[in-house]
C-alpha cells in the first residue's frame, strides 16, 4: 500500500462573507460532506437533510453502498469559512469531492437566501502535510478554531503571547461547539458517520490528552512569559 497523502484543505466566503447564518446552514454542510462523499452523483438531498442539526445525518433505511472519495479524518465550521483534512481513496478524489461540495452548498445557498453569483473565494486551497510538525499540530489547529469566538481566547494561535490563559475554559468551551470533529475525538457522538479517526487516534493515542496537553503548555508558556515580564 503506497504512503497516504493528508490535505489541509479550506475556502472561505467570497469577499469574507459569511457562509453559515444559522444553524441550518452549518448542518446543511455537515450533511453534504457525508452525502457528496460518494462517486455516484447525489440525488433525494432534501429527503435525507435533517435541517435541525440535532442528530447525524445517516438514516439507514435510504442508506445505499458507496463508493467513498475520500477520508475525512477532521474538519471545523466557522462562519465565513472552512477547514479540512482529506486524504484520497480514489484517483482524482480530493478535487471531485471538493468540486460537488462547493457547488452543492453554493446552489442550496443561493437558493435559500435568494442570491446569485459566486459564493465562495475562488479555488479552494489544498496545502499537503509533509513534515511530522505539521501532522502532529494540524488537528490542534482546526479544533482550536473556535476559540476565536471565546472571550479573551481570540490569540489563541500566539502561544507565547497570552493567547491562551485558561486551558480549562477553552476545553469547556469546544465541547460546547458543534461545528467541528472535536466532540467524535472525545468520543462524544456527534457526526460519526462522515468522519475517519483511526489515523489520528493510532497517532496521537489519547487526543483530548494530547490537546490538553498542547493547551497545557501554551498556559505554561504565558505563565513564564508573564513572570519574565513582571
Amino acid at each position: 500500500m503506497s504512503k497516504m497523502n493528508l490535505w489541509h484543505v479550506l475556502n472561505r466566503g467570497v469577499e469574507g462573507r459569511d457562509l453559515f447564518l444559522d444553524s441550518q446552514d452549518y448542518a446543511r454542510f455537515v450533511h453534504n460532506l457525508y452525502e457528496f462523499n460518494d462517486s455516484a452523483p447525489a440525488d433525494n438531498l432534501s429527503r435525507l437533510f435533517d435541517p435541525s442539526g440535532i442528530r447525524d445525518f445517516v438514516n439507514p433505511s435510504f442508506r445505499k453502498a458507496r463508493e467513498r472519495l475520500v477520508d475525512i479524518h477532521g474538519w471545523v465550521l466557522m462562519k465565513n469559512h472552512y477547514h479540512l483534512l482529506l486524504s484520497e481513496r480514489i484517483e482524482g478524489g480530493i478535487s471531485l469531492f471538493l468540486r460537488k461540495l462547493n457547488v452543492g452548498y453554493a446552489n442550496y445557498f443561493n437558493e435559500r437566501y435568494r442570491r446569485k453569483g459566486t459564493l465562495f473565494q475562488g479555488r479552494t486551497k489544498k496545502i499537503l502535510v509533509e513534515r511530522e510538525s505539521h501532522f502532529l499540530y494540524i488537528l490542534h489547529y482546526l479544533h482550536l478554531n473556535p476559540l476565536d469566538y471565546l472571550q479573551g481566547a481570540q490569540e489563541w494561535r500566539a502561544r507565547s503571547k497570552s493567547g491562551i490563559r485558561n486551558a480549562n475554559e477553552a476545553l469547556d468551551y469546544l465541547d460546547s461547539y458543534r461545528w467541528s470533529s472535536y466532540l467524535d475525538y472525545i468520543d462524544k457522538k456527534n457526526f460519526p458517520s462522515i468522519l475517519t479517526t483511526s489515523f489520528f487516534k493510532e497517532a496521537l493515542d489519547d487526543y483530548q490528552g494530547s490537546l490538553r496537553e498542547y493547551l497545557g503548555d501554551a498556559e505554561h508558556d504565558n505563565i513564564i512569559v508573564k513572570l519574565t515580564l513582571e
